[in-house]
């Protein structure tokens, strides 16, 4: 059972391996939702996620016969992590399972902290079979990311330091995959006021969590679609789902795209790098019929590699309307290139590429095909640009802009 009792000794127990990320207030989420927004920064952590209480926790009630065995989980990468560290702090062996679609930071982070890492399937579903078939083959010691009350008590920790800097906080939105996170600081944020709002938020892609609150059971959806790795799992727990099911007041599912505008908003006016699955609070902070609650939105990790860092903030440029590529069709004669940047230039439009073809007929009044891929100030100053060239004549057909980080 997750008890009051039981989170206050698992908070005293997680100190000594974590940071206490207070809350940040964030001027720009308030302003733009009415309400007062605090962010729990837990992707500042040593391990860059909130994974390392429920890992050490976990790992400090084990017998030290237990310990000794060696310890195995399987993660899609924060969880690896936190186990990793918190084996290496008690001098025992790690294996951790992961999926192969894992990004490489996360990986490397896992074998920094000494653990033997196996990749192994496509989702963490898969690795979780075959992390289970090698604990029973060798008698390996599992630590289950999600699904264990002891584990989720301590990332309910969480809840513990919020509410220690903000008593009167109305919502609480937390990022559900397997449910382990929701279900302990659900539990503890009902424990210390049974009036709060606890909300649950996950990926439209891999929303397990609300498919099973609909049937009333743990149930199985038939495949994961989601650039949240961290959230991507099929089943959710099966003994941390009465909890959910209980403490959980609501769950939001986001659609990728509003991930990838939210990390893009969280970089330019927080200058945090948050990784997918830690943005579903931020993203949900939108769908909230409110207004002046205190809400804190949980940022449970910031572990992205860069190159997924990069083609996150690309698309979320497209998708704000700030970058853009227009293909126009151009008389083969000297100065044509030249008046067409004046149009972009007058309309105050920045290029950034061009793509010029000779060859796409042998009519020399519209002979080349030329791609222009600009920033822009947004989606008003874009359509005027687009706009400009239109009155000038050029028919500007917008495309899907090329990558312009390569």
């Amino acid at each position: 059972m997750m008890t009051l009792d039981k989170f206050e000794e698992a908070a005293e127990t997680v100190k000594r391996v974590t940071l206490r990320t207070k809350l940040i207030y964030s001027d720009y989420f308030s302003d733009t939702t009415g309400n007062k927004v605090f962010l729990k920064p837990e992707n500042m952590q040593f391990t860059g996620a909130y994974k390392v209480r429920g890992a050490y926790y976990k790992i400090s009630t084990l017998s030290k016969e237990d310990r000794e065995k060696g310890l195995i989980t399987a993660s899609a990468g924060n969880h690896a992590q936190g186990v990793a560290y918190a084996a290496k702090m008690y001098g025992a062996k790690a294996i951790i399972v992961m999926p192969t679609t894992t990004p490489l930071i996360k990986v490397n982070r896992t074998k920094g902290y000494g653990a033997e890492v196996i990749l192994h399937g496509n989702v963490y579903d898969d690795a979780c079979q075959y992390a289970l078939k090698l604990a029973e083959e060798k008698e390996y010691t599992f630590i289950h990311p999600f699904d264990d009350e002891v584990v989720a008590t301590g990332q309910g920790t969480i809840a513990m330091e919020i509410f220690q800097e903000i008593p009167t906080v109305d919502i609480i939105l937390v990022p559900i995959g397997g449910g382990g996170l929701a279900a302990g600081v659900s539990t503890l944020a009902k424990l210390l006021n049974p009036n709060i709002k606890v909300i649950g938020v996950e990926p439209m892609g891999a929303n397990c969590m609300q498919e099973s609150i609909k049937a009333g059971h743990v149930i199985t959806i038939p495949q994961i679609e989601t650039i949240a790795d961290g959230t991507a799992v099929k089943t959710p727990g099966s003994n941390i789902f009465p909890y959910i099911q209980k403490n959980i007041d609501e769950i939001i599912a986001i659609d990728d795209r509003e991930l990838i505008v939210s990390f893009l908003d969280m970089i330019e006016n927080h200058k945090m790098v948050v990784e997918n699955s830690g943005l579903l609070t931020v993203a949900a902070l939108k769908q909230l019929n409110c207004t002046g609650k205190k809400i804190v939105s949980i940022l449970s990790g910031g572990n992205m590699d860069v190159i997924t860092v990069s083609s996150v903030v690309q698309h979320g440029l497209i998708q704000r309307g700030r970058i853009f590529t227009v293909s126009v069709l151009l008389p083969d004669r000297p100065g044509a290139l030249v008046n067409v940047a004046n149009v972009i230039a007058e309309a105050q439009g920045n290029i950034i590429r061009l793509d010029h073809n000779q060859f796409v007929s042998i009519n020399r009044n519209s002979a080349v095909e030329l791609t222009i891929t600009m920033e822009s100030f947004g989606h008003e100053h874009k359509d005027a640009i687009v706009q400009a060239l239109t009155d000038k004549g050029y028919n500007p057909q917008i495309v899907q802009p090329k990558n312009t980080y390569n």
